[in-house]
Formats: structure tokens, sequence, C-alpha cells
């Protein structure tokens, strides 16, 4: 991003300043940047927006040992898709299996999205404070043992309890994932990388749903699904145990830093107090995004089976090519969003998915079905593939990690009735299908869900704020910058007084 001359307003101080501005600037072309000199000084300018680099260029950025980084954190956050898809894609086998309702078996989805964010704020601090690499192989061989409790749980009451602790654990992949992944990742890089990157959620839906394909739809194939995903997450974790930590911890090792549990704590304590807004704005953008991503794919293909009376291949198969269109649409605003803004890009993509509400409702056939619902997913996961990096922009340098799993999942946490919700009212409200009959009401229920949320997502992200580009590479491991700012300043009061010293000196003479 070139720097401009022209200088601009200071950051707004205050919620409803900072709203009004963000308002402001979501409509000029240039970015209000804060710019940080060697010494420490900052001023605030508007810069232009990087002109729009050939993708190839852009891999070609990345090193070996980056784009070693990037695959694992990507595959370790596919396992994870994987995880949460293979009970998401099989909810009428599983309500064959312990003769429950789907109501009561989405009930397992809200319990795993509850205690998410225990499992982000646990390995996400260990991830800040001991580094990435293994609390995440930990986090993941865990994951893994408990897909396999699952196959093992005899009564529906055994189901839940696994599930619910296999939310936890599941909680803790994605910060380790995506800062591992994209902390090394070099700035003009980002927003295509970071699209590609939360694709693995969609490619992790894909090949769940192609191994429920695979396997068939009678009501006890749903274990062979689990045994692959159990398999996909202990792979991952040994996978990453192969490979080194992180750089910044690396070099504070080889710095010989020592940082202690009071330094630790001492630092976030006075991050949480001076980000706690920012903190708190995050929470209400991933609430919408993931109430986003479960109305829209959650109950899919139980509307396919049940409201559009598909087989099941035939549900699988429009499934399949829907996260398709997913994988696609996140990549490339992920990419555009580096050239455009990353407020504009979600934005966009949330107000166009409104539009095709009911091009992705109404279709009766499994073409029909699979074209739209490959676009309604293009640009609701193309605005999804913005998160990773915005995110990680807008956290604390030292906490990314923390910051992002916690968000992400605390909107999790809050958006956990969505499956059961969505399942609730389209069971109890019913619509006319092609052949005639009665059936449960999943479209109009999803079609109404998803407009409210994507309008939501569109508000908050226009007064939210956006540090597209910022550099965070650099930032020394949570509890190493409290002995960095002593430093600093103590480097900026030998400044001083050199200047004072320089002054008194040509003023004698």
């Amino acid at each position: 991003m070139a720097v401009g001359n022209e200088p601009a307003e200071p950051l707004a101080k205050g919620i409803i300043a900072t709203a009004k501005q963000s308002w402001g600037d979501l409509f000029r072309w240039k970015q209000r940047v804060v710019v940080t000199n060697e010494l420490g000084e900052s001023h605030t300018v508007w810069q232009s927006p990087e002109r729009l680099k050939n993708p190839i260029s852009l891999f070609m950025q990345l090193s070996g040992r980056d784009w070693t980084y990037f695959l694992v954190g990507l595959f370790a956050w596919t396992a994870d898709a994987f995880d949460f898809h293979a009970l998401a894609i099989q909810t009428v086998k599983l309500s064959r299996y312990y003769d429950r309702t789907k109501t009561d078996i989405s009930t397992a989805i809200t319990l795993t999205l509850l205690l998410r964010s225990v499992g982000a704020a646990t390995f996400g601090l260990l991830g800040d404070r001991f580094g990435r690499k293994w609390p995440m192989v930990a986090n993941l061989i865990l994951l893994g043992l408990l897909q396999i409790a699952t196959i093992y749980s005899a009564t529906f009451e055994q189901f839940l309890a696994v599930r619910s602790l296999f939310g936890l654990f599941m909680g803790g992949v994605y910060g380790n994932a995506v800062a591992m992944a994209l902390e090394n990742c070099p700035t003009e890089a980002r927003g295509l990388m970071s699209g590609i990157l939360q694709q693995g959620y969609a490619l992790g839906y894909v090949l769940a749903a192609c191994a429920n394909l695979g396997v068939g739809g009678e009501t006890e194939t749903w274990k062979t699904v689990f045994w692959i995903a159990a398999g996909l997450s202990i792979a991952a974790g040994l996978l990453r145990s192969f490979f080194p930590e992180s750089k910044q911890f690396r070099e504070a090792k080889a710095a010989g830093h020592h940082i202690s549990a009071g330094d630790f704590w001492t630092e976030t304590k006075l991050m949480l107090a001076k980000e706690w807004r920012m903190c708190v704005y995050c929470v209400i953008l991933m609430t919408w995004f993931n109430y986003y991503a479960h109305t829209s794919q959650d109950s899919y293909t139980t509307f396919m089976l049940e409201s559009k009376e598909l087989p099941n291949d035939a549900a699988t198969r429009a499934s399949i090519l829907m996260n398709t269109g997913a994988c696609f649409g996140g990549t490339v605003i992920g990419y555009l969003s580096q050239f455009i803004g990353r407020r504009r890009a979600i934005v966009g993509a949330a107000l166009i998915s409104c539009f095709l509400v009911p091009a992705w409702i109404l279709p009766a056939t499994e073409s029909g079905l699979s074209a739209s619902g490959f676009m309604i997913q293009f640009f609701v996961q193309g605005a999804w593939g913005v998160v990773p990096i915005h995110l990680n922009e807008l956290s604390p340098p030292a906490y990314r990690s923390t910051f992002p799993g916690l968000a992400y999942q605390l909107g999790n946490m809050v958006s956990s009735p969505a499956a059961q919700i969505v399942n609730a009212i389209a069971e109890s409200h019913f619509v006319t299908s092609s052949s005639g009959k009665l059936v449960d009401g999943y479209g109009p229920t999803m079609g109404i869900a998803l407009a409210i949320v994507a309008v939501g997502i569109a508000v908050t992200a226009s007064l939210g704020p956006e540090k597209r580009g910022r550099s965070f590479e650099h930032a020394g491991p949570a509890g190493a910058n409290i002995h960095q700012d002593v430093e600093k300043a103590v480097d900026m009061a030998s400044i001083a007084d050199s200047k004072v010293h320089v002054a008194t000196e040509l003023e004698s003479r």
C-alpha cells in the first residue's frame, strides 16, 4: 500500500465518534491509516489502495516455509470443519439411529457451539503464552479421539455428553490455525491467503458430504463418516508436530527473553483495559457471521431431503456443489478485499446474498438447487473469506491466537441455537411441496433468517473499524512486550536527553 502525502484527522475516540468516522470512511476511496516512524511517533494519513496484482505473483511472494505453515493451518481448519459437519449433514440418519426428532439431534450442534468459546480461550491463551505448536497438536489429537467416542455412544444422553466435550476441544483449533497460517504471509498477499484459508470450513463440508455420499443413506453408515473425521484430526495433529514453532516464539527464545507468568498476565490485563471496545465489537460482528453460516448451511441438506423431497444422493451432490461455490467465493472476495478494503468486501457480499434468497429456496430440482446454492454460498462464504485477516488486523498483535479464536467462538456461542431455531420453526410450519404434499417449511424459515442476518452484518461492518495492511508480523509474544516497552521508553528518553544536550551546546556557543 503506497503511502500518500495527504494528512488525515486522527482516529476518533469513543464508540459513537468511531462509528460516524467509519461510516464516512466507507465512502472514501483512500483509507485512513496510522503511520509510525522509527522513533515511535505516530500520525494519520490518507493512503491510496493497492493496485490489484496477479494472484500468481502473490503466491510467489510466499517462501517454502510460509507455504508449509499456511498449508498445515489450512489442513487443521479443514479437519475441524469436517468434524463439525459430519454431524450436521447426517441429522436425518442420527434421528433414526437414536429414535429422536431432528430438532433433538440439532441440540448436539447447539451444545458443541456453546462450549467452543471455552476451548478458544483455553487453547488460544496457551498458544499465545507457550507457542502455537504443542497446544495445537494436543488439541487436534484429542478432537479425533472424541470423534471416536461419539461412535461408541450407546444412548442419546451419552451422545450429547460427548458432543459437548467435543465442542470444547473444537473451539481451540481456529485461533491457533489462523495465526500460524497468516502471521508469516507477506502483507500484499494476506487478502488472497485469508480467503483461501477460511474456505477450509467449506472444504471440510465438501469432504464430509463426499464421505456421506460414498457411504450411502443407510442409518448405520453415519459411523463410517465419523471414523474418517477422527482420522483427519489425528493426522493433522501429528503433521503439525513435525514442523517447528512459529517465528516470533523462536526469535524470542533465541534472544534469551524469559516470559514469566506475571509478565504474561500483566500484559493481558493491560491489553483488555485498552482494547475492550474492540473485543466487544468483534464478538458482535462474529455473532452475526456465525448466524450467517449456520442458518444457510446446517439445515440445508435436511431442507432438500424433507422439503424438496430429493433422495439422499441428490441432496448430497447439491450440497457439494453449494460448498464448491463457497470455496470459490471466499477466495475471490478475500483477494478483492486487498484492493477495495475489508469492510467494503464484506458489506457488498452480504447485500448481494440478500437479493439471491428467492432463487436459493424456490427451485425444486437438483440442478436448480445446486446452481442457486452455489451462488448464495459464493457470497456468504465470500464475506467469510475476509474474516481471518480482518480479525488478525484488528487483534492486539501479541494475541493473534486468543483474540480471533475467542471472538469467533463467542460469536458461535451466541449463535449456537441457530440450527435448533431453524429446525423448530420449520417443523412447526408447513408449505406445499412440488408433489402437492405438506412438508416442513425449511425454505421460508432459512430465507428470512439469512436476509435479516445479512443486513445485520452489512450495518455492523459499515460502522466498525478497519486496519487493512497493519503490520503485526514483528510483534513479540504476549508478555515479552512489557520488557520491550520499557526498553523503548529508555531509548526514547536517551534520544530526548541527546536532543536537550545538543540544544544546550548550541545555545552556549
